[in-house]
């Protein structure tokens, strides 16, 4: 089981997003602020190529049409580097942008990393988050400690497409 112990910069329903600028695993740049005008689905995760960020990822790739459909973009986070991105996007068939932030200045603003409890112990690192954008660059959904199994099933529910 994964939660939070430090949440006091969460982020919150009605925040504004932090901006940024990552490059996805082309290494062309990716700015959140030039989406504006779009519905954006931000969601971070530990690492590339592990069982349940490639169970999360797969998911948001099954569902990538329905959500486009619906008006939404995906953007995924991790610390991976634009190298190993590449590779996870080639492996799984993933087409949306899957954005290196190495150094976790991103994650650190969306309150994405930081202590957690895993599996009983307190540690330090990813927490998977999601959070949903409006067209504003306003948070309509701001999600912290999801599953990765199931998450985008819940998330459709959220947004009211199922």
């Amino acid at each position: 089981m994964t939660e939070t112990t430090a949440a006091s910069t969460r982020l919150e329903v009605g925040d504004t997003a932090p901006d940024f600028t990552l490059n996805d695993q082309d290494g062309n740049p990716v700015t959140l602020s030039e989406l504006r005008g779009e519905n954006v689905i931000v969601y971070f995760y530990p690492a590339a190529k592990t069982p349940g960020c490639t169970k999360q990822a797969c998911d948001f790739r099954d569902n990538m049409a329905s959500l486009a459909s619906a008006g939404y973009r995906i953007l995924g986070v991790s610390k991976d580097s634009v190298k190993t991105l590449r590779s996870f996007a080639d492996e799984e068939g993933l087409a949306f942008p899957l954005l290196s932030d190495v150094d976790l200045e991103v994650h650190k603003a969306y309150a994405a990393y930081g202590e957690k409890n895993l599996y009983g112990k307190i540690v330090t690192g990813v927490i998977r988050s999601t959070f949903v954008i409006d067209s504003n660059g306003v948070l309509t959904h701001a999600l912290y400690n999801v599953k990765a199994t199931g998450h985008v099933a819940s998330l459709r529910k959220k947004l009211g497409l199922d």
